[in-house]
């Protein structure tokens, strides 16, 4: 048995070390030595890299309470205005509309006269928390943020926790057929993921499922559905169900998740957060998690992993994410035809063949005085046609013309964002540089730019860029 020293405090007293076990793990550093795999040389350097960054930070600096510049800092710098003011802005900023059929989102105050709350998520401070945190100054829930907006609120767990072995169906039922609005707050928690700890199904734990979709049967109107959670479910169920009018995924928010839930539905801040990952369907968890190949192998069936490879269906997009205005986008590249980038600079090099019949440069032969030269400004232009101010992000990709000899389906160049009054417009640039942007890995590691059309695509907009030299 392995033992780490931690530290803990009494709530009476000075800390105190204690011993604690590590669970027994196979540690395969020796035998990758031992096999040649890897030298000494190479965990010398990782060490190195490790312990370097380690004494930057002030690790091995002694005890940090001794410190004169950070040893008396305590509550009341880490809860000032200003840091609770970021920590509401972080939470609203990245909560992501995935539905708003027939445009339910956002409600109006005077409008909702009765609320019913359902769901473990509802009012659990511990469940606005991430895998790593330190003491909330304050925390809102969502029911919390909710009675803020709506004088009669009433609340039902529903299920005993985020497992749900247990649902009171009939109770939300009847809550729900005798109110004007119901908000659902349903999801995840730690005991379901976190470090060390990984989920075998991507659908929502125990019933959930079913108490969503009775709940939403014996409502009024379209129930509202926000999701707490730090992965992506497969809530398929609720996407094509009319019964669910709007889904909102809030990640897990911290201290002023409730708060900011609230001020999304009801319109003071005009949702504009995009999904960081692709939302897989429950059937990826078929795919052999010792089998981690990005690419996808169609004579396997093998669907590939990420956005950049995935080429199954997904339930949500990476990058997706709705919003109370309507913006508009187009793709301007500056430079005439489809000759943006400057690619006589290729004449000279030599184009090496492709498996499949085509031709690539080498980015380390381009050089890097080429490669300067060979990048381009792409600007995009928006428009918020309203109704509401809000923000906007703009994603853009290349897309490769095909996806064989190991190219990805899509990459992402960049993204930036833009906030813009109802109305207005902006023009977005991008710095574009084929030997970072338009470049793959070939099987020997080394960068290559196919010969050939690439299209810049943002939305449905794309523009073609022919890479000949």
């Amino acid at each position: 048995m392995r033992w780490r020293s931690c530290t803990t405090r009494s709530s009476t007293g000075p800390r105190q070390r204690t011993r604690s076990p590590l669970p027994s793990r196979p540690v395969h550093g020796m035998a990758a030595v031992r096999q040649g795999r890897m030298t000494e040389q190479d965990v010398d350097r990782a060490l190195r890299n490790l312990f370097a960054v380690r004494m930057r930070l002030g690790h091995f600096d002694g005890d940090p309470r001794g410190s004169a510049l950070y040893g008396g800092l305590g509550a009341k710098d880490v809860c000032s205005p200003t840091h609770k003011n970021l920590a509401l802005q972080a939470a609203t900023s990245g909560i992501v509309l995935l539905k708003n059929d027939a445009g339910i989102l956002p409600l109006r105050r005077g409008v909702v006269a009765s609320a019913a709350v359902i769901g473990h998520n509802a009012n659990d401070p511990g469940a606005l928390n991430g895998n790593y945190f330190g003491p909330p100054c304050e925390t809102t829930t969502p029911l919390q943020g909710l009675q803020g907006y709506v004088q009669n609120v009433r609340f039902l767990a529903g299920c005993d926790s985020a497992a749900c072995g247990f649902a009171a169906t009939g109770q939300a039922v009847g809550l729900a057929a005798s109110s004007d609005y119901v908000f659902l707050f349903m999801g995840l928690s730690q005991a379901q993921e976190q470090e060390g700890l990984d989920r075998t199904s991507l659908l929502l734990p125990g019933k959930q499922q079913s108490l969503i979709t009775a709940v939403a049967n014996a409502a009024k109107r379209p129930v509202i559905l926000v999701l707490l959670t730090g992965g992506p479910v497969d809530v398929t169920f609720a996407k094509v169900n009319p019964k669910i009018g709007a889904i909102l995924w809030a990640g897990y928010p911290g201290q002023a998740g409730g708060l900011a839930i609230a001020r999304v539905l009801f319109g003071d801040h005009n949702p504009s957060g995009r999904l960081p990952v692709t939302w897989y369907p429950e059937e990826f968890t078929k795919v052999p998690m010792t089998d981690m190949r990005m690419r996808a192998d169609p004579a396997t069936g093998y669907p590939g992993r990420s956005y950049r490879f995935y080429r199954g269906n997904a339930v949500y997009k990476f990058g997706y994410g709705l919003s109370y205005s309507k913006f508009s986008r187009q793709l301007v590249v500056s430079g005439t035809g489809n000759k943006a980038p400057n690619t006589n600079l290729l004449a000279g090099l030599a184009a090496t063949p492709t498996a499949d019949g085509g031709a690539s440069y080498v980015v380390e032969e381009i050089g890097a005085d080429g490669c300067e030269q060979l990048k381009f400004p792409a600007v995009v232009e928006v428009q918020n046609h309203g109704p509401l101010d809000g923000k906007h992000s703009v994603l853009m990709f290349l897309r490769w013309p095909n996806a064989t000899g190991g190219r990805p389906v899509s990459q992402l160049i960049g993204f930036r964002t833009q906030h813009l009054k109802a109305g207005e417009k902006a023009s977005l640039r991008f710095d574009v540089s084929p030997c970072e942007h338009f470049s793959r890995a070939r099987e020997d590691g080394k960068k290559v730019i196919d010969g050939g059309s690439h299209f810049l695509r943002v939305g449905q907009d794309e523009h073609e860029i022919s890479f000949e030299s």
